[in-house]
């Protein structure tokens, strides 16, 4: 996979776009991370797994959101990204309010 370069404004309004759609509920952390990895990284599974320090079946599982990954192993695959993983409500009211009231 040849990367495509962007530039580091680029690569921030893709992260945003994807977390946007996330929070949302149009997608999941699984294509999030997939998308990142490809499209702002460029790198394939098997660099990407040895970077972020997992295997690239866990990594692979983590992107089909299949299996069970723990806590550590999201950690591990999103920090790369700059993200870490954490706990937001489910309920799109309390999420806005919770964005609206500066708390992130």
């Amino acid at each position: 996979m040849k990367p495509r370069l962007r530039s580091p404004d680029d690569r921030q309004a893709a992260l945003l776009e994807q977390l946007r759609l996330l929070m949302r509920g149009e997608t999941t952390e699984g294509r999030v991370l997939r998308t990142l990895r490809r499209e702002v990284l460029g790198l394939t599974q098997t660099a990407y797994a040895e970077l972020a320090g997992v295997s690239r079946r866990t990594l692979s599982d983590i992107e089909r959101d299949a299996g069970n990954a723990s806590m550590a192993s999201l950690d591990r695959v999103f920090r790369p990204l700059g993200l870490r993983v954490g706990l937001l409500p489910r309920q799109p009211e309390l999420l806005a309010e919770l964005v609206e009231g500066g708390a992130l």
